[in-house]
């Protein structure tokens, strides 16, 4: 088995993620948190700084986000290049402050990380190196160039060179960690909110398609006793007609369109799904439906209906929820995409669960991310054989993924492992996926599933 996305997933994107508004908030609190540094260290702690040069540092900054705010709206989305330029002018202006400001004798130089922490969250790779390699350039020159800050007696404060050397090697640190860490938490959520948004798709496409087949349903039903009616009709005035050829053509013409609207709804009829006979079905029915579009795949797909049970009385008969469907249907694919020649189903059941196992009798589940099957894009090394079996496959495990989250939306657990040949009696590997409900929460609880069902509901279109 293997793992499959979606292509309108392959190319994903978070540079235009981020609004003009949210950097220009995010410099006013900067600029603030500068103003009220500059008047403490000034009024209340009596440091002999640069104040006309801070000023004009802190007074670009003013300029730039006036600049911003008064020329574009404030909903902009901001491409790679204005938000990398942003960052680069607020990690600039913060190191000119610094400069001014005693260099990494400074303890607001923590404050360098902020760049690299955003930059890292929302901008493409090579923008958030670039960023952490001038951040890091920064702090390397600011602890040798800077002005020193002096107490009105003239001492300069500064840290003791071991001091100061073991707050630049953690400044440096810490802009490659909480770079690489913050990088790794964001591209995870992004991960999985783009599987969730996926799974999603895929629920409300197969919930399209039954209620879709239910109104298919109602139609043919619906229509079926009036063409009944047209063809009974035509039929017996065509006995009536048969001395006057252009009306027994007529006639004949009404009956053979009447018997094709017929045969359309019969076929569009085969999807119909809202008859409530149809939400509730046996558990090989399940299965059966979600195998079918595999069938012709050139793979044999053995339904086996286990007798060897704990509970052995008449079939179980379960709801039938697009999401248990869809969820079977993927793991099948998964299964007859990789097999050699053979995949078996067999269901079980107790009085307490019923459960589910799909074998085949291909490869197996690579073991590198075999612990990891049914996170969303798992990548791994395709071999030539992969390749040549699925040459669209990028293995980022978004099929199984999918296929997990329907699953387990409707109650089940399940579990991936390795030895599906040797079930079918083959040499090789294999590949196993156990899908197990309680059965609470499949059965439908009304005499094992084969009471009265009462009315039909109204169809609403």
């Amino acid at each position: 088995m293997a793992m499959s996305d979606p292509a309108f997933l392959q190319d994903r994107t978070r540079s235009n993620w981020v609004r003009l508004r949210t950097l220009v908030i995010l410099r006013w609190i900067a600029i603030l948190g500068q103003i009220a540094a500059l008047v403490v260290a000034v009024h209340f702690f009596d440091l002999v700084i640069e104040v006309g040069f801070i000023s004009i540092v802190i007074g670009a900054s003013i300029l730039a986000n006036l600049f911003s705010t008064f020329l574009a709206p404030g909903n902009q989305k901001l491409s790679d290049r204005d938000a990398t330029l942003m960052l680069l002018f607020d990690l600039l202006q913060l190191g000119m402050l610094l400069l001014l400001t005693g260099g990494l004798n400074n303890p607001f130089a923590l404050l360098a990380l902020v760049p690299v922490t955003i930059a890292a969250t929302f901008l493409p790779l090579r923008y958030m190196v670039l960023i952490a390699s001038v951040a890091i350039l920064m702090l390397s020159l600011l602890s040798q160039f800077h002005y020193p800050v002096l107490t009105t007696a003239g001492t300069e404060l500064r840290l003791p060179g071991l001091f100061l050397f073991g707050f630049w090697v953690s400044l440096l640190i810490g802009v490659l960690f909480l770079g690489v860490y913050a990088r790794q938490v964001t591209s995870e959520m992004h991960s999985m909110g783009d599987a969730l948004l996926a799974t999603q798709m895929a629920l409300a496409r197969e919930q399209k398609l039954t209620d879709l087949g239910g109104v298919v349903a109602a139609a043919a039903h619906e229509l079926g006793t009036p063409l009944a009616t047209i063809k009974l009709v035509s039929s017996e005035l065509l006995d009536e007609v048969q001395d006057n050829p252009e009306l027994a053509e007529d006639l004949a013409l009404i009956r053979s369109q009447a018997d094709r609207c017929r045969d359309i709804l019969r076929s569009m009829g085969r999807a119909g799904k809202d008859d409530l006979h149809m939400r509730r079905v046996p558990l090989e029915g399940v299965i059966n439906e979600a195998a079918e579009p595999h069938l012709n795949r050139g793979k044999d797909i053995i339904v086996r209906v286990s007798d060897e049970t704990d509970h052995p009385q008449r079939q179980p008969v379960i709801w039938r929820r697009p999401e248990i469907i869809h969820g079977l249907r993927n793991l099948v694919q998964n299964a007859v995409d990789f097999a050699e020649s053979a995949v078996e189903v067999e269901t079980s059941w107790d009085a307490d669960t019923v459960s589910i196992r799909i074998s085949d009798d291909g490869p197996g589940f690579p073991t590198s991310v075999i612990g990891r099957i049914g996170d969303p894009f798992v990548r791994r090394r395709r071999s030539g054989e992969d390749a040549e079996r699925r040459p669209g496959y990028e293995g980022m495990g978004l099929g199984l993924f999918i296929a997990k989250t329907l699953l387990e939306r409707s109650g089940a657990e399940l579990s991936f492992s390795n030895g599906g040949a040797r079930a079918l009696g083959r040499a090789g590997g294999g590949a196993i996926v156990a899908v197990r409900w309680p059965r609470d929460s499949v059965d439908p609880g009304r005499d094992d599933g084969h009471g009265p069902l009462g009315d039909n509901r109204q169809i609403e279109i």
